[in-house]
């Protein structure tokens, strides 16, 4: 979500304005607005961040990946290298062929290893990937459920004297800050 970062200053402002009234527990519900809204500001920050390494994790991913695809084809190109060379020592008997068959099948090695490596790189990137993407899915629902809340605690506000507004909005606030912290658990 994207918040007024100026947000949890206008509900400290209607807080201040509340009590003023003189009503204890008008004022008391102002303040637990202004503290939901200081929650759900931290926890689309949060939100906001998973993303980006979500983001980040899957461009390292397909990076690794293209760097694979890459050695894959220096491999073959090698192994295409080694075979002409085997099979001129095979026909010639010259044992320079033979030398330089057996030099390429030493790169392949080398360059094989070095695909695997990248592949595993891509594959630990793309978990990483997934691990923020769920957490940012928590989190979204988390502070949905906070700015949820900020607005049937304002309906406390508006209906005077009926506390179940109230009492339904702290549940679901801290239905929602225990929701974010379940996403770094």
């Amino acid at each position: 979500m994207n918040d007024s970062p100026t947000e949890h200053l206008e509900h400290a402002e209607h807080a201040q304005h509340v009590a003023h009234l003189g009503d204890d527990f008008l004022t008391t519900v102002s303040i637990s607005i202004a503290i939901l809204a200081v929650i759900a500001a931290t926890v689309g920050s949060l939100e906001t961040m998973e993303t980006a390494k979500a983001f980040a994790e899957k461009n390292a991913a397909v990076l690794e990946q293209s760097k694979a695809s890459d050695s894959w084809a220096f491999y073959q190109a090698k192994s295409v290298k080694q075979n002409i060379y085997a099979l001129a020592a095979e026909q010639s008997g010259k044992p320079e062929y033979a030398d330089k068959a057996r030099r390429y099948d030493g790169e392949q090695k080398e360059i094989e290893k070095t695909a695997r490596e990248h592949e595993h790189k891509s594959q630990e990137a793309l978990e990483s990937s997934d691990h923020h993407e769920h957490r940012h899915h928590v989190l979204t629902v988390a502070v949905t459920l906070l700015h949820v809340s900020i607005a049937i605690a304002t309906i406390a506000i508006i209906v005077r004297g009926r506390r179940w507004p109230w009492y339904c909005a702290l549940a679901l606030g801290a239905v929602g800050a225990l929701g974010a912290f379940y996403a770094y658990i």
